[in-house]
């Protein structure tokens, strides 16, 4: 019997500072997410992160809570119930880190009497930070605990036309009657690292301006060349304008270099050009969370409007708008009637 599991991010359970605490030490203890020995990662995350981030991040997460809970588990709940209601088959939803476990959207099928899952990383882009760890998550819970369960991957869908419809028609349905100056693409940075890393030559991924523009088998797991192809068919999509659009990358950690240009740059160099009408999106995430909803719609509004900008827009995620919700449901749908053989071709 086929089934499907839908696999997001997480959340902590609830926005104080113990909760905080417990999710960061799963996060950041993710070989995939700070990829360094596990001696020095332990050092980092448990001898330094923990002891100061979790009293600010969990301040950032009272920020955006909601009555209902987290807002990335509310709206993937949401989204989650809208896919059942239209599917063929069961749909169960998993979260990478906290307590809605992979496990137990796995052993949720089970019980059901699945055995053949689809599972849909609700990542857009490919890394080994998101995309990566969920799969390998998602292989290791079925090898321990349903060995007789077969598993079918969705790829990322970062160039997918009905992704790139449904995420231009909803930025187009929030910029209607907005003067804009300039659109921001803010992807979820990543360490440059990772993209060398992710490179299955070894030599393709150079991150010198020109790599992500000629062809290579390196750009099915390049996530910089996945953001910057999404921005080009959203663009395309939505006739924008020359010179009216630019790509960035937020949320980094340490350090050491991640994609660039920096998002919070972007804040305060975009008015300096006498920009200040600015409208941002976020199309690395399906779902609003922390670093959409505080990072870019709170935080990058008052960093904007500091630096001299005047009108300032965040465009939300896809959530659960019923496009979305429909074209995720047809994909699941045409899995579920499909053999094996077409599934593998």
């Amino acid at each position: 019997m086929k089934g499907v599991l839908l696999i997001n991010l997480g959340s902590p359970d609830s926005p104080n500072p113990k909760d905080v605490k417990k999710y960061l030490g799963e996060f950041l203890m993710d070989e995939r997410v700070i990829d360094v020995p596990k001696w020095l990662r332990t050092f980092l995350v448990k001898g330094i992160i923990l002891n100061t981030r979790p009293k600010k991040s969990a301040a950032a997460y009272q920020k955006i809570w909601w009555e209902e809970g987290s807002p990335l588990i509310v709206l993937s709940e949401r989204f989650h119930e809208k896919v059942q209601a239209r599917a063929k088959v069961p749909v169960a939803l998993g979260m990478r880190y906290g307590s809605m476990s992979i496990q137990k959207g796995l052993k949720e099928l089970h019980d059901k009497g699945v055995d053949d899952v689809l599972v849909v990383p609700l990542y857009p882009h490919y890394a080994m930070s998101s995309t990566e760890t969920v799969i390998e998550k998602t292989k290791e819970e079925q090898k321990k605990h349903f060995p007789n369960m077969n598993l079918t991957i969705v790829p990322s869908f970062y160039n997918h036309p009905d992704y790139i419809r449904v995420m231009s028609e909803n930025i187009k349905s929030h910029i209607e009657g907005v003067d804009y100056d300039h659109i921001l693409f803010s992807y979820h940075g990543i360490p440059e690292r990772h993209i060398r890393k992710s490179d299955p030559t070894k030599s393709h991924c150079k991150i010198d301006g020109s790599c992500c523009e000629t062809a290579s088998k390196a750009h099915a797991t390049c996530y910089r060349h996945q953001c910057f192809e999404t921005t080009k068919e959203i663009v395309k999509y939505l006739d924008l304008p020359e010179g009216k659009y630019s790509d960035s990358f937020q949320s980094r950690l340490g350090g050491d270099p991640w994609l660039k240009p920096y998002t919070d740059f972007e804040f305060e160099r975009i008015p300096k050009e006498g920009k200040k009408n600015l409208v941002v999106i976020t199309p690395a995430f399906v779902s609003d969370c922390l670093e959409t909803l505080e990072e870019i719609a709170m935080e990058g509004e008052e960093q904007f409007k500091e630096a001299g900008g005047e009108q300032y827009k965040h465009v939300p995620c896809l959530n659960d708008n019923d496009d979305w919700v429909k074209v995720m449901t047809r994909w699941i749908n045409e899995w579920s009637v499909a053999s094996k053989e077409e599934v593998t071709a």
